[in-house]
């Protein structure tokens, strides 16, 4: 007679979640931008914000996401059972939404990395219209949403492949420049001595802080998957941990590398789009190669940039629908879910606000344009989403005997509360000095279309949130009669 086994439980390893969550926080490219900002300084500002900012930061999600452990909306459900539901609502919309301008932003980086792959070079705003480069990021959008929905375990395989194919191709490209420096290699930056990393602290270097905020934050992604951990009370913190080391190495060493090779008064303009595959080339030149580093590069980049378009469009989606006050969202928004569990509709949104974002985009003159003002864009709207962690963290420790977790940061109450408000304001002022565009001089047309972009766009993302109660108290009064 045939007996039924029980279903083995599939546990993810904490290495997995650090991947996952790496992929989703920082890759080789992040560095390029505000090394473009702030030049060879900027290894001050990782350094300071790495034990100031991103170990707090991964700790205080490792217990916020041990002390909510049984919860399925993740950061949303930080503030809401810290808070109240209206609050929970509020960060739920601002922590999906968020996600839409990267979603594209990875979308065109994976034009990018296929452009290089297969021309050899930077020529893509050359053969590319504005038109055409935003209907194929429209198309790559739609196609992963309907992949992710049909591949098997699709989500941990591109982190593995992406994550692990990235961090390796990161620091090949460090121990590789330290090898070539010592082999005679000329540094480009000069002069390279203490007085190259001081800190110029105008209102320019302020308002790109955001960037570095939005290059190194992510940690909470990975709550939604405690669940899935044999042992979280071992593993999570180890996982942050493990999250945390590999940032530091890539955006501190990783940014002297690119000393080597670039000179940081002297920086090409299409530097934030092109800039890794202009060091692989550099690199490979030197070590006598020629293009062979470049082209793998391009290739690991690819799968890297899907690996985080996967990413998320899944955890965005759960946090989306997976835990908000019912009186806040239209029935229609959460109940219609695919054969994975995932809502249909939040994808319906994604595509539609993308599509709102390339509209905008439209109106900017060149492809790297598109590239500069949507990193931009991500420095203002992601650092607000993350003021939400620090927020439920303060909101958790000020009233810390209603809750139990098997990991405390910072077991004294006023020093942990220290350390929260601190990482809430800080984040909160580059959020908003984040308005200032990038890239383009004070006072001309472009600043103003830019600026004027910004505005409009944090609007419509954010304001859009307050039409979904409205949408779910009409809904109740039609059901009624």
């Amino acid at each position: 007679m045939d007996t039924l086994e029980p279903t083995k439980k599939h546990y993810m390893s904490w290495p997995v979640i650090a991947l996952i969550d790496f992929v989703t926080i920082i890759s080789f490219e992040n560095i390029f931008y505000p090394f473009q900002n702030q030049g060879l300084s900027v290894v001050i500002s990782w350094i300071f914000l790495l034990f100031t900012y991103v170990i707090p930061y991964a700790l205080i999600s490792s217990q916020m996401s041990l002390t909510f452990d049984n919860q399925a909306g993740g950061l949303a459900s930080w503030v809401r059972h810290s808070s109240n539901d209206t609050l929970g609502y509020w960060t739920s919309w601002m922590y999906w939404v968020q996600s839409v301008p990267y979603i594209v932003d990875v979308s065109n980086s994976i034009i990018v990395s296929f452009s290089w792959i297969i021309f050899g070079d930077n020529s893509l705003d050359k053969r590319m219209s504005t038109f055409w480069f935003g209907m194929l990021t429209f198309v790559i959008i739609l196609i992963f949403i309907l992949l992710e929905n049909r591949l098997k375990n699709s989500l941990e395989i591109l982190s593995l492949i992406g994550g692990g194919a990235m961090f390796i191709m990161s620091m090949l490209f460090v121990l590789l420049a330290g090898w070539a420096v010592m082999h005679g290699h000329h540094i480009a930056t000069q002069p390279f001595n203490l007085g190259a990393f001081k800190p110029s602290f105008s209102l320019n270097y302020f308002s790109t802080t955001g960037l570095l905020i939005f290059a190194m934050s992510g940690a909470e992604l990975a709550a939604p998957y405690v669940s899935q951990m044999r042992n979280p009370k071992r593993d999570f913190p180890k996982a942050m941990w493990m999250l945390a080391i590999m940032t530091g190495f890539l955006t501190i060493f990783g940014t002297l590398a690119l000393a080597m090779f670039f000179n940081a008064h002297h920086i090409p303009h299409d530097f934030k789009m092109n800039g890794p595959y202009y060091a692989f080339q550099l690199l490979g030149n030197s070590l006598g190669i020629g293009k062979t580093l470049m082209y793998i590069f391009a290739v690991v980049q690819a799968l890297f940039m899907m690996a985080q378009l996967a990413v998320l469009l899944d955890a965005s989606s759960r946090v989306f629908a997976g835990d908000v006050a019912d009186r806040f969202m239209p029935k229609w928004l959460t109940e219609k879910k695919n054969k994975s569990g995932r809502p249909v509709h939040s994808y319906t949104f994604t595509v539609g606000l993308s599509l709102f974002l390339l509209l905008l985009t439209g109106t900017l003159p060149n492809i790297n344009t598109i590239y500069n003002w949507l990193l931009n864009i991500n420095g203002i709207i992601s650092p607000y989403k993350t003021c939400w962690v620090f927020f439920a963290f303060v909101a958790m420790r000020m009233h810390q005997e209603r809750y139990h977790s098997d990991y405390v940061f910072i077991k004294n109450k006023t020093g942990a509360l220290t350390v929260g408000w601190w990482c809430l304001i800080f984040t909160f002022v580059c959020a908003t000095l984040g308005f200032i565009p990038q890239n383009v001089k004070m006072g001309t047309p472009a600043f103003s279309h830019q600026l004027i972009m910004n505005f409009i766009t944090v609007f419509v993302l954010f304001g859009l949130g307050l039409i979904l109660p409205w949408m779910r108290k009409h809904e109740e009064k039609k059901n009624k009669q």
